[in-house]
């Protein structure tokens, strides 16, 4: 008897499949082919991106090459025709080589590069600051102090990359000025900073003996 109403039960989930198949075949395949479409086409997606990386990267050593050898007209053009078709971080890296390149040719120019990229939402926060220091400094010389700030503030936020470069910027450029209090504003972070380098900690004591005593309240 259980033999039977176990072959009984068995027959109902074939004739259950059946009606399933005979209801629902056409969405079943359906849902296969764009599955197996979906996975080969991510699957082609990655070859791609793989073989546009190993590409890209081949034209980033050969334009790193002419830098090195001191071509720098020729660095700096290869360097700006990757960036137009290279992927993101291809892109970002060679948009930065192309501005250092340029400041053999032209430092005003190479601002101007630099100044684009610290614009370019498409580069992420350490690289657009590393483009405003690099930029402040060809202008540390020539630049007002408030123009310098204007440049340099916001790279000199708390967990900035480059805040120890920048506060120390600030403060030449305002002991330049001879706006003390600006210079000493600077100093005091680069002091009060744990992670600042012992290199640029000492040449921030060195300025800072060089102001006058702060006025007295």
């Amino acid at each position: 008897m259980a033999e039977l109403f176990s072959e009984v039960d068995e027959e109902l989930r074939r004739e259950q499949l059946r009606k399933v198949w005979s209801r629902y075949s056409g969405l079943i395949v359906g849902a296969a082919i764009l599955i197996i479409v979906a996975v080969g086409g991510w699957r082609g997606y990655q070859y791609l991106e793989a073989q546009k990386a190993a590409q890209a990267g081949s034209a980033f050593e050969a334009a790193a090459a002419l830098a090195d050898q001191n071509k720098h007209a020729e660095a700096e053009a290869a360097f700006t025709k990757l960036a137009a078709t290279a992927p993101r971080g291809y892109r970002n890296l060679s948009l930065l080589r192309a501005a250092a390149e340029a400041v053999k040719r032209d430092p005003k120019e190479a601002v101007k590069l630099y100044d684009a990229i610290a614009a370019d939402s498409g580069f992420d926060g350490a690289e657009r600051d590393l483009a405003r220091v690099r930029a402040a400094g060809l202008l540390l010389d020539t630049e007002t102090y408030n123009n310098m700030l204007q440049r340099l503030e916001p790279a000199t936020a708390p967990e900035a990359t480059f805040r120890h470069t920048a506060r120390e910027m600030l403060a030449l450029s305002a002991w330049h000025a001879n706006d003390t209090a600006s210079a000493r504003k600077w100093l005091d972070a680069i002091s009060a900073d744990g992670q600042t380098p012992s290199s640029l900690r000492n040449r921030a004591e060195a300025l800072q003996a060089l102001l006058p005593p702060a006025a007295k309240s």
